[in-house]
């Protein structure tokens, strides 16, 4: 199976339902699987005192989601063959995106929250859960209460929560680590908008899922940031690792069909030379 590639939408949507439609048809045409959008309401993200004396954090309203979106938005994903996630940041957006998501994705900032894994685990469906910012132990306490409420197909992300994340401190490793240590599938959540940092995580640590921020055209509300890819850049990154995920083969040593025609011309052990004597026979006269 290959590397399952979500397209983040985060909060570059502008509120609009054509953009936010745009990015599905586009997430679809670059070769993901999945698209995820996020589901917050400001006053039931950040406490009452900290949204009171910070204004930016207030702003941040404009980058809601309309609950109102999520029919169309996964109607749209089933006639584009791709999958439709979101992020829930309160407890009833679990219930709210129920119906509609293939798989839950749980944010790196919300992994302490017990209550949200277990109303996520205990819907049945799929759980992705990113880790940035997190030690082992607290890692292996979410995925414990997670399979403790009834999670049977939960998938890892290693995420460094850093916008962007340098690549000196990727410390892709950990995705060998969170594997050994919990039994899970592990990804890569990507920050780094590094095509090097990304074939790395695939083929070197066996990342079997990859997130990635995703804006379409540099005008996103996240753009700005340094974390997003454009539709070109990544285009080119996953076509790249699907096209490398057809030279895997079946792991059996043999003369490849292309080679065939070569093995007669190959030095003979008696005398170093080629072709091997049986093929100099049809050059005598």
């Amino acid at each position: 199976m290959g590397v399952q590639f979500i397209a983040e939408v985060s909060s570059n949507h502008s509120r609009n339902l054509k953009r936010c439609l745009d990015f599905i048809d586009c997430s679809a045409e670059i070769g993901c699987d999945a698209v995820k959008f996020q589901l917050f309401k400001i006053e039931e993200l950040f406490a009452p005192q900290v949204l009171a004396v910070n204004e930016q954090l207030r702003r941040r309203s404009e980058w809601e989601l309309p609950v109102s979106f999520l029919p169309e938005l996964a109607d749209r994903c089933r006639e584009k063959n791709i999958q439709f996630s979101c992020t829930p940041f309160y407890l009833e957006a679990v219930e709210e995106l129920l119906p509609y998501v293939d798989f839950f994705k749980i944010a790196s900032y919300e992994l302490l929250w017990n209550d949200l894994l277990i109303k996520c685990a205990q819907t049945g469906k799929p759980v992705i859960l990113s880790t940035g910012m997190a030690t082992l132990d607290e890692v292996s306490e979410a995925v414990t209460v997670l399979r403790s409420a009834g999670c049977l197909d939960l998938t890892l992300l290693h995420c460094v929560s850093g916008y962007p994340a340098p690549v000196d401190e990727c410390n892709l490793s950990v995705i060998e680590t969170l594997r050994k240590s919990t039994g899970c599938p592990v990804g890569w959540s990507d920050h780094s908008v590094s095509q090097g940092v990304i074939n790395r995580a695939v083929n070197c640590w066996g990342a079997s899922t990859v997130e990635f921020h995703l804006d379409l055209d540099g005008t996103g509300d996240e753009f700005n940031t340094g974390h997003c890819w454009l539709p070109e850049q990544i285009g080119t990154v996953i076509s790249e690792l699907r096209i490398g995920e057809g030279a895997d083969g079946d792991g059996i040593k043999k003369p490849s069909a292309k080679e065939l025609p070569d093995r007669d011309w190959r030095a003979d052990p008696e005398d170093g030379l080629r072709p091997l004597k049986n093929t100099r026979l049809t050059y005598q006269g």
